[in-house]
């Protein structure tokens, strides 16, 4: 493995992936125990070989990882959430391992190597405007990893196809989730939105957090007259926009890049936060982690002031961070209470996503028993 030729070069990533200071070159027979030596000190791995190939070496690197990661696994004392929190370093650890396996994209938006697959439509999808207009070449070749990248590929996909929706109706409509944009992939919080009782007055829904617009596009479907949708992600707030228009609701929607709620009132305000307390690692994970648990509590905070008087606030989220220790088994409802909020009535549902199906995962006994709930909140 010889270090390559000096050249310059762009990094990009959309999940905050350090650039290696220091490349080697790998290819079609290089030895994955020795990759992963060469990662270990920090260095980025330039695959120059075929692409199929360069897949095989980041399963054959994954393998090396877990296998590891498990021999020095040890019984402890620690609490529920103190394993959790390890458990993340861990993974945090070994997706850097693993993101130090990178390819070049060429400034054409090609990857020149054997068997690799055309990205110019995902690239376009994933940077958008972050660079110049892929119908011109770039005068430097990117380096990306490659795990990244194939995340990237996985996202177009979904997006192209969409997923259906039943709860959008008989013609069952289509989410198309833009990258970046957390995916409406567990259908338990759908169901719950789909059946709670609407308000008696039904001519404005606020959705705080709109992310792909499910929640939206559902409750309008059902006969809310008008949605003011809050999110801070441009990325949310486009992805929001495109689904609208697919359904042919968008004559229907406001849309603005806020923190929380919008001015005025409204006779529905929804809200579907992350629902475990912790730092983001990443910009992916802000739709799973919230640091302080900043939106639900600003949520709670903030509803009692922009409900009509007969209006109600529909929080939906897991009790999953109870049952890791993550937030207290009353601080929801403590939260709820000193807020000035009664709770009209809860609907609940044990969660079937896939993760709580997998019994190798260590806090299966957490994500089996987990419950999904829409908190019916009034003033």
């Amino acid at each position: 493995m010889n270090a390559p030729q000096e050249a310059s070069f762009n990094w990009k990533s959309q999940n905050a992936i350090a650039c290696p200071t220091e490349f080697v070159v790998l290819g079609d027979q290089s030895n994955a125990d020795e990759a992963l030596s060469l990662a270990r000190q920090g260095k980025g791995l330039l695959w120059q070989g075929d692409f199929h190939l360069a897949r095989q070496m980041l399963v054959a690197l994954t393998k090396r990882v877990e296998v590891r990661k498990k021999a020095h696994r040890t019984q402890t004392s620690k609490s529920l959430s103190e394993q959790f929190h390890a458990h993340r370093l861990q993974l945090t650890q070994q997706h850097q391992l693993l993101n130090r396996l990178c390819i070049q994209i060429e400034g054409d938006h090609t990857i020149a190597l054997p068997k690799a697959p055309q990205v110019r439509d995902v690239l376009q999808h994933v940077w958008g405007h972050e660079t110049q207009p892929l119908n011109e070449k770039a005068a430097l070749p990117w380096r990306v990893s490659l795990k990244e990248l194939l995340g990237w590929i996985g996202a177009y996909e979904w997006f192209k196809n969409g997923l259906p929706i039943s709860e959008l109706g008989p013609s069952a409509g289509k989410i198309h989730p833009h990258f970046g944009v957390f995916a409406p992939s567990r259908k338990d919080y759908l169901e719950l939105v789909y059946k709670a009782p609407l308000p008696s007055t039904k001519e404005m829904v606020f959705d705080i957090g709109v992310g792909t617009g499910v929640l939206s596009a559902i409750l309008l479907t059902r006969g809310m007259q008008h949605v003011v949708c809050t999110d801070l992600e441009s990325r949310s707030l486009d992805c929001a926009k495109d689904n609208f228009q697919r359904l042919g609701l968008i004559e229907k929607c406001t849309l603005i890049q806020t923190d929380l709620f919008p001015e005025g009132l409204a006779d529905l305000i929804v809200c579907n936060p992350p629902w475990l307390p912790g730092k983001a690692r990443s910009p992916l994970e802000r739709a799973v982690f919230d640091e302080g648990s900043h939106m639900l509590k600003g949520y709670l905070a903030g509803l009692k002031a922009h409900l009509k008087p007969q209006g109600e606030g529909w929080l939906i989220i897991s009790d999953l961070a109870e049952r890791l220790g993550l937030r207290s088994p009353s601080e929801l409802e403590d939260c709820i209470a000193l807020h000035g909020l009664r709770l009209i009535e809860r609907h609940s549902v044990v969660a079937s996503h896939p993760k709580s199906r997998i019994t190798t995962d260590p806090f299966h006994q957490a994500r089996a028993n987990e419950i999904t709930s829409l908190w019916r909140l009034g003033t």
